[in-house]
């Protein structure tokens, strides 16, 4: 049965009033700012122009310098998988808790991923077909796909955070802060190779290191090793801040938190020592908010708020990139915003109608899609149980949805496929997603 926005708005109401007295709120909070973060950043970090040749897409960041130290404050994945941590170890402690089992942990955590995630992919595919039936541009096709496909990146390396979760919850039980601190560590000794000895495939297992670093530490702050409060917020804080500004303003790594184009070195593509200083500045500055937001939840308005960002917080960022090429599409060919050099005061002025018509399509976005995510998650309040049969189909299903957006993430701005997708990954992708859909029906 479809959800229409009218009850997808009153389910989000009736969430509100039925939170556990126990939750922990704040991280719900993190979580709904991150992503607003995440936004806003991305559409102001794209520079639209329109002439003969038609529409162009440039990188602030590659042309205005002076905006590159903003990203400390606009690049906040490590928010997001520290918060992931701790609501993937006390949803996975209270699975366990019922009896269910990793498999059927993993199959329903990653459901509320993978259903928004088909969506989007499903209706790019069929728009771009569409709009090559009715004679669009391939190019332009080709490119637009891919703008909004960008948010895939984050859900190739999450999603295999997600299906690590138990292992690495595991080893967290037995040896705690160590883990994050030897990951850290691994992390550097890649930076080193790559760096010092000029080897760049050195860092790539930092895709996964890095983040998983920062996923412990979500770990630590759920069963108290990393607890809130000044003690821990504030040498953690200062620390990572300092750290931070000797590995880039005295040290190798560049000031942007977020890659830009033609920098040799990336703080992100792989991620980098510098970027878990950052992670360690955000991961003090969470723990010490916490008891201030606690107290401001507490509040029905507030909450509300937070629940509704949150009911529908993969909509929100699988489709923002969406936004802005539909907003780049209305706003530049038909002359409605003006084009001044980037940089200037009046392109300055001009980023305000710029995010407030990307919100308002965002905002359409939502209620067309949101629904979808609003009903993921399994049917039933059991736990299920797996055999090894299904474990065994879960991890096949997983690796051919994480190859799936690696192909389609990896590929670029290109004419791939009839879509503008690379075919094979996109059908490695819904045959994984598939996969995992039938495991979910028998086993949960």
């Amino acid at each position: 049965m479809e959800l229409s926005p009218v009850r997808a708005l009153r389910r989000i109401g009736r969430l509100a009033d039925r939170t556990p007295a126990g939750r922990d709120r704040p991280v719900d909070l993190l979580r709904a700012i991150a992503i607003c973060a995440v936004i806003v950043g991305h559409w102001l970090a794209v520079h639209v122009t329109h002439g003969p040749g038609g529409l162009r897409g440039g990188n602030v960041l590659e042309l205005v310098p002076w905006t590159r130290p903003l990203t400390w404050v606009f690049q906040v994945m490590p928010i997001f998988f520290l918060v992931g941590g701790y609501a993937g170890a006390a949803s996975l402690a209270s699975h366990r808790s019922r009896g269910g089992g990793a498999t059927t942990w993993i199959l329903r955590r990653t459901d509320r991923l993978l259903r928004p995630t088909s969506t989007l992919l499903a209706t790019l595919v069929a728009a771009a077909l569409a709009a090559r039936v009715l004679g669009a541009d391939t190019r332009l096709v080709a490119t637009a796909v891919w703008l909004a496909a960008i948010p895939l990146w984050f859900l190739v390396v999450y999603l295999a955070v997600v299906a690590l979760t138990p292992a690495m919850h595991a080893l967290h039980r037995r040896h705690g802060l160590a883990v994050p601190i030897v990951l850290a560590g691994a992390v550097a000794a890649g930076d080193a190779v790559r760096l010092l000895l000029r080897m760049p495939v050195a860092g790539s297992a930092n895709f996964l290191l890095a983040w998983l670093a920062v996923h412990q530490l979500g770990f630590a702050w759920q069963d108290g090793r990393l607890p809130a409060g000044r003690r821990v917020a504030v040498p953690l804080t200062a620390g990572g801040l300092v750290a931070l500004v000797l590995l880039t303003v005295a040290g190798p790594y560049p000031i942007s938190m977020v890659g830009v184009p033609g920098q040799e070195i990336q703080n992100t593509s792989p991620p980098t020592l510098a970027l878990l200083a950052l992670a360690a500045v955000q991961t003090g500055l969470a723990l010490w908010a916490h008891d201030p937001a606690a107290r401001l939840l507490r509040r029905r308005r507030p909450w509300l708020v937070v629940v509704a960002v949150n009911a529908v917080i993969m909509t929100l960022f699988l489709w923002h990139m969406s936004a802005a090429v539909l907003g780049a599409l209305a706003l530049y060919p038909t002359g409605v915003l003006p084009q001044p050099p980037p940089g200037t005061p009046l392109w300055l002025l001009l980023r305000v109608p710029w995010l407030v018509v990307l919100a308002l399509i965002l905002a359409v976005l939502v209620l067309v899609f949101g629904p979808v995510e609003l009903r993921a998650g399994p049917a039933g309040t059991g736990s299920g149980t797996a055999g090894v049969a299904a474990g065994v189909f879960t991890v096949l299903g997983l690796a051919a949805v994480v190859a799936g957006l690696l192909g389609i993430a990896a590929a670029g701005p290109g004419r791939h496929g009839v879509a503008g997708l690379p075919t094979a990954a996109v059908a490695g992708y819904f045959a994984g997603a598939g996969l995992l859909r039938i495991i979910r029906r028998r086993c949960l």
